[in-house]
C-alpha cells in the first residue's frame, strides 16, 4: 500500500528489510510487506521508497512526536523495576489500522509538526543517564516501523546499563524479528483480541503472527514479556474469547506472564462504544485468576486490588498500587516476606518512589 508522493526527508537514513521488485520496493518489515513504489510511502506513512526505488527509507530517524519521563507502571509494566523511571519517546504512524486508536494523534499523523523533537541516540541516552532513568521506552506509537532507531538507542543504552522497553503490537516479520527483539529489555505486547475477525475489522491486520512473535519472545529472547489487552464492550469483552486468550497464555507462554486488561474509552473512529465497565473488568480478572494466571491486573481505571502484584503462593500483597503511586510493600527483593516464594520478574533491592510523576523533557534539558 503507498500514500502520495513525497519529497524524502533529508535526514532521513537507508532502512533495513527491503528488496527491490518490480521497479518498486518491497518492504519485509512486517507482514503487511507493503509494495512501495518511487517517491511514495508504505501503509506507516514513515517509511518510504526513494525516488529511483533504490532502497526504503526510515524517514523518523532522529526525530521524535516528544520525550516524557513516565512512571514504568504506565507502559504497562509491573514486574520490571517498579516504581522507577523511564524516558518514553515515540515518532509518528504505525503498521496497524485500530478504528479506536488511543493515541490516534500521534500514531495516525500524517504531517510532520508531530516529528519536532530531534534527537541522537547518544543524545537520548545521556538524557536518560543524566536524569537517573532506569530505562528508556519506545511507546506512544509502536516503535517497528522505526526499527532501526529504536535498535541504535538499544544498543547505546546497553553501554551505560540503561534498560530498554519495547510497547508494541508485535506485528513483524520473522526477518526482522530477531534483530529488534534481542536488543529490548523488557516488552508489553498489545494483544488487542484473540479472534482473526477483530484484528481483520479493527485493526487491518492478522492475529497468527502476533502469536508467532510471543511464542519466539518467550522462547528465543531474554527480554521480559507482560501483555496488554485493551477490552471494548461488544467486541472483545465476551468471557468465552478472555478465558481462550488466558487458556492459550497460560499454555503458551506460562502462568507467571502478566496480563493488563485495560479499559477501553471511546475515540478515533469509535466514539459510538460505550467505555468499558469497572465491574466487567474486575470480573473478567478474577476469571482469568482462576485459570491459574498468577498475575492478572486491571487499568485504566481506579482500582487498588485489581492493580497490586499478590504473591501466587501465600496470596498476601506483595505490592501495594493506587494508579501508579507504590504504597507498601511485601518485598525483599524478588522475594515474598510472608512465605520466600519468588515474585516472577526484575526487582530492584527496594521499590522505586517515582510515583504519578509525568514530566515532559526537553533534549536541552539534559
Amino acid at each position: 500500500m503507498t500514500t502520495e508522493q513525497e519529497i524524502i526527508p533529508e535526514n532521513s537514513v537507508l532502512g533495513r528489510w527491503w528488496q527491490t521488485e518490480q521497479g518498486a520496493v518491497r518492504c519485509e518489515l512486517c507482514p503487511r510487506r507493503c509494495l512501495i513504489r518511487p517517491g511514495k510511502r508504505g501503509f506507516c506513512y514513515i517509511r518510504a521508497a526513494d525516488e529511483t526505488a533504490g532502497g526504503i527509507y526510515l524517514t523518523s530517524y532522529g526525530r521524535s512526536s516528544g520525550f516524557c519521563i513516565d512512571p514504568i507502571e504506565k507502559k504497562p509494566l509491573n514486574h520490571f523495576y517498579p516504581g522507577s523511571s523511564v524516558l518514553t519517546f515515540g515518532t509518528a504512524g504505525c503498521n496497524l489500522g485500530c478504528r479506536y486508536c488511543q493515541n490516534w494523534d500521534i500514531s495516525k499523523a500524517r504531517s510532520w509538526d508531530r516529528l519536532a523533537a530531534k534527537a541522537s541516540p547518544d543524545q537520548i541516552v545521556a538524557t536518560a543517564a543524566a536524569h537517573q532513568c532506569k530505562s528508556i521506552a519506545f511507546s506512544y506509537n509502536d516503535p517497528i516501523i522505526f526499527a532501526e532507531y529504536a535498535i541504535d538507542c538499544a544498543r547505546k543504552a546497553r553501554e551505560q546499563q540503561i534498560k530498554t522497553v519495547a510497547v508494541t503490537s508485535a506485528y513483524i516479520s520473522k526477518a526482522a524479528r530477531e534483530e529488534f527483539f534481542s536488543v529490548m529489555d523488557a516488552i508489553n505486547v498489545d494483544l488487542k483480541s484473540f479472534r482473526e475477525d477483530f484484528y481483520q475489522r479493527l485493526c487491518l491486520a492478522h492475529l497468527q503472527p502476533i502469536l508467532d512473535n510471543l511464542i519466539y519472545i518467550r522462547q528465543k529472547t531474554s527480554a521480559w514479556l507482560e501483555l496488554t489487552t485493551l477490552v471494548i464492550p461488544g467486541e472483545n469483552d465476551s468471557l468465552e474469547e478472555l478465558t481462550e486468550l488466558g487458556r492459550w497464555v497460560l499454555n503458551e507462554l506460562g502462568a507467571d506472564t502478566p496480563l493488563h486488561l485495560t479499559a477501553f474509552h471511546p475515540d478515533f473512529k469509535m466514539t459510538d462504544h460505550a467505555p468499558t465497565s469497572p465491574a466487567a473488568l474486575k470480573a473478567a480478572r478474577e476469571e482469568l485468576m482462576a485459570l491459574g494466571l498468577n498475575y492478572v491486573y486491571t487499568g485504566n481505571i481506579h482500582d487498588s486490588v485489581g492493580s497490586s502484584t499478590y504473591c501466587p503462593n501465600c496470596k498476601h500483597r506483595v505490592i501495594e498500587r493506587d494508579w501508579y503511586r507504590l504504597g507498601e510493600s511485601g518485598l525483599h527483593h524478588d522475594r515474598c516476606i510472608h512465605c520466600n516464594h519468588r515474585i516472577a520478574g526484575h526487582f530492584d533491592q527496594t521499590l522505586g518512589d517515582w510515583g504519578r510523576r509525568r514530566l515532559p523533557i526537553e533534549m536541552a534539558d539534559a
